[in-house]
């Protein structure tokens, strides 16, 4: 693969990858992927794992999936490498891709964790890696207690520097599921008194499995998009501002699916 990158954009530009990668690009990227976790765990679980080191595995994450000729589109990074101050990044959530990848495009410019549901911080092997990064942990069970949780721990990672991811949709989706994308990124965002970044996100190319739903099928043929909106400071109740990242994602993800039909890449 080779790549253009500059300071707001990063896209992959297929060069073929070998017969045997393109005809199995799942039997090919999970093994190397599961190297990949089994490495963070024992740095994780024995000597610390640190943004570094996340970095290096994210990277990795990336390298693996182009290697079986998946394209990374990434677009609106300047919105926010130029700040000045954390943010609260608030998208959607398609797959397990974005978990592994988003570190690699955010953390060499700033700090950065997530709002995580409580079983990713006891799945076998991944979790001493998760508990690394200092996630705000929620059951789904209760949006309200949820919600406490987001505002108190969220800030807290705020006010030490550290930005936070929400995906408000909570569950996986290839849809935007407006009833349940809530507005609770925004009202961190307010009370932190921090920006907030729409980052809409199309990454099935990494599906869902039937059986484990974060082993399906990898599809080179779906490009893996990410675009980072421009920052808002988040005035009177956020409700315009919620609305303008609804918009902003709903747009692309439109837009993206248009295109997929169009070339047919669904």
């Amino acid at each position: 693969m080779s790549v253009t990158e500059n300071r707001d954009n990063y896209v992959t530009h297929p060069s073929g990858a070998s017969w045997i990668f393109s005809r199995t690009p799942s039997l090919y990227f999970y093994p190397r992927m599961l190297g990949t976790v089994l490495r963070s765990w024992a740095k994780a679980r024995w000597k610390g794992f640190t943004d570094h080191d996340w970095i290096l595995r994210s990277v990795d994450i990336f390298r693996h999936l182009e290697k079986v000729d998946c394209r990374f589109i990434i677009r609106g990074k300047k919105n926010f490498i130029d700040l000045d101050e954390p943010c609260v990044f608030v998208g959607n959530h398609m797959s397990t891709l974005e978990t592994f990848a988003l570190a690699a495009v955010v953390c060499p410019h700033r700090q950065v964790t997530f709002v995580v549901k409580e079983g990713l911080v006891r799945y076998p092997v991944f979790k001493h890696v998760m508990i690394s990064r200092d996630p705000v942990v929620v059951k789904r069970q209760n949006p309200r207690d949820d919600f406490k949780v987001v505002m108190q721990e969220g800030l807290d990672r705020l006010n030490r520097g550290i930005s936070v991811v929400v995906f408000p949709q909570a569950e996986r989706s290839r849809v935007l599921d407006l009833q349940r994308f809530n507005s609770m990124g925004v009202k961190l965002a307010k009370k932190a008194g921090v920006p907030v970044v729409p980052l809409a996100l199309k990454t099935d190319a990494w599906g869902q499995g039937s059986i484990i739903k974060d082993f399906g099928w990898i599809r080179p043929n779906r490009p893996i998009r990410m675009d980072f909106g421009p920052a808002m400071q988040v005035q009177g109740n956020g409700r315009a501002e919620h609305q303008e990242i609804v918009d902003f994602i709903s747009y692309r993800l439109d837009a993206w699916q248009g295109y997929a039909r169009w070339f047919g890449m669904n």
